[in-house]
């Protein structure tokens, strides 16, 4: 997944990005209000990490007074993004104010890095529509273990190309148009072009033989994965 994560605690922050890092994740960092909005209006992601209590940047024209405000901001202009707010404000009316505002869960500080990553992809599976276990042809993906395999066992693949295969496969079907795939697979220091991304489709149409799943290019459009026939 790619996601956008908000928060100021230095601490908390570093830590938070190297376990999703860890877990395979791609994160965006935001430590302040007008940064949050600005990352969130540029760039897609899976899902936002969202802490309330922000400080604003010396911008008193942004009309931006909290995460809560940037969050209204996002689902007025109809970005339905899965959004997590992580806080430590433990009041009713808080967490409340929160989800009215369009928040989809709610986490309080402290909390395990476990339970936010089981939350993340919780979120993510319901906006989406997909379950843990996606199965195509004898391909499989395991959501939980973040594996693929087939009848004839795991299928190990490089980091970049196990990404691209992910999001064709969530859930497979589903027309990826080449801008999507390479958005998940860039960052804002390194871009991904047209070329790389072909030759990374195209290793996945090798590895994809005999499984019963292809890879079909709709020019002008996207990728589709889909089942043989």
């Amino acid at each position: 997944m790619r996601i956008l994560l908000v928060e100021d605690d230095t601490v908390l922050r570093d830590v938070m990005v190297r376990s999703l890092a860890d877990a395979g994740h791609r994160v965006d960092v935001s430590t302040n209000v007008e940064d949050a909005d600005h990352l969130w209006r540029v760039q897609p992601f899976d899902a936002v990490l969202l802490d309330l209590n922000l400080p604003a940047t010396a911008s008193p024209t942004s009309g931006l007074a909290s995460g809560l405000t940037a969050l209204r901001q996002a689902r007025a202009r109809g970005d339905r993004t899965p959004v997590l707010v992580l806080t430590a404000r433990g009041r009713t009316e808080e967490r409340i104010a929160g989800l009215d505002a369009g928040a989809d869960d709610y986490l309080g500080k402290p909390f395990d890095l476990a339970e936010v990553e089981a939350r993340l992809r919780a979120l993510v599976r319901r906006a989406k529509g997909t379950e843990d276990i996606v199965l195509l042809g004898q391909l499989k993906l395991d959501r939980k273990a973040r594996r693929f395999s087939t009848a004839s066992g795991p299928l190990d693949l490089p980091a970049r190309e196990f990404e691209v295969l992910w999001e064709l496969m969530s859930p497979p079907g589903r027309t990826v148009s080449k801008r999507a795939l390479s958005d998940k697979l860039s960052s804002f220091d390194e871009s991904l072009g047209d070329n790389a991304l072909e030759a990374f489709i195209s290793r996945l149409r090798k590895k994809l033989q005999g499984t019963g799943a292809s890879i079909r290019t709709l020019r002008g459009i996207g990728y589709l994965l889909e089942a043989e026939v």
